[in-house]
């Protein structure tokens, strides 16, 4: 048995033996349901070549000043990734985790870095999801004006997607008529209305305090923002990292995979398979 394989049998094992499932996921969860994960600039200028062409990097286009200097190329990389978002089926992987959350006592809480929406487009219910970097699905004042949070479902985008630009009318603040942005976190970001998100987090921690024997399985969460591994590695010593490119851990904290997120949550599930003696439906 190699390592890989070792891995994969102690990580079954682990799963086998909890009362709740951690579910910690970056970027690197989405790229099997066909999101991008953007690997500094080269990436992002791959999906947005009117970006690239401007030599406008990431942390400039993710930045509240943007909506102020140019809203309507703000909107044009949001709006897009507000309807990418909205059409793209989350991969058999979210549902694999779901069926293990159903066999435990406390089921599952996710902590999130992505501001996607995939986890409760696959079935989590909200209140068991926290988004640490908030969610594209909602919107804010650009000031802000006010403490308001309200969802983005009545704006639709209307992208010209070669230019980057909205085309079509900015969202507006209901209280001021000002520019909105969506509510997530951004780089140099002071504007960021921070309040839905923290009762998300502390749901989450009522449901660590309240799970005696978790295991976390942290998905496609990289080195360069790496607020998700940490907090993984706070909630050793049973962590399952499942990682493409970077899946090293302190093995007093838990244990590494290297793989893609569908292919290794695949191959654990038909570990417990072996293991419990039936196929899981």
């Amino acid at each position: 048995m190699n390592d890989q394989q070792q891995a994969i049998e102690q990580a079954a094992a682990w799963l086998r033996d909890t009362d709740g499932l951690l579910v910690t996921a970056g970027a690197g969860i989405g790229v099997d349901s066909g999101l991008p994960d953007f690997r500094g600039n080269e990436g992002l200028w791959r999906a947005y070549p009117a970006l690239g062409a401007a030599q406008i990097g990431f942390q400039s286009i993710a930045n509240p000043t943007s909506f102020l200097d140019d809203p309507l190329l703000a909107w044009g990389f949001y709006g897009h990734r507000l309807k990418l978002y909205r059409e793209i089926v989350p991969h058999a992987g979210f549902a694999i985790l779901q069926r293990w959350a159903q066999r435990m006592p406390r089921g599952a809480f996710v902590r999130t870095s992505n501001v996607d929406g995939q986890f409760q487009r696959a079935g989590f219910a909200e209140e068991t999801v926290a988004e640490c970097h908030g969610s594209i699905h909602h919107l804010q004042c650009v000031l802000p004006c006010c403490s308001r949070i309200w969802p983005a479902t009545e704006f639709e985008p209307q992208v010209d997607e070669q230019a980057c630009r909205l085309v079509g009318p900015l969202p507006g603040c209901p209280d001021c008529g000002g520019i909105a942005r969506p509510n997530v976190l951004m780089f140099y970001d002071a504007a960021w209305l921070s309040r839905r998100t923290d009762a998300q987090e502390a749901r989450l921690q009522r449901w660590i305090g309240s799970t005696r024997r978790i295991v976390t399985v942290e998905l496609g969460a990289g080195t360069s923002l790496p607020t998700i591994r940490r907090f993984s590695e706070r909630h050793g010593p049973r962590v399952i990292r499942i990682n493409l490119r970077e899946p090293q851990i302190d093995p007093e904290k838990g244990i590494g995979i290297q793989g893609g997120a569908l292919e290794t949550l695949v191959a654990l599930d038909h570990a417990l398979d072996q293991a419990d003696g039936a196929p899981r439906r």
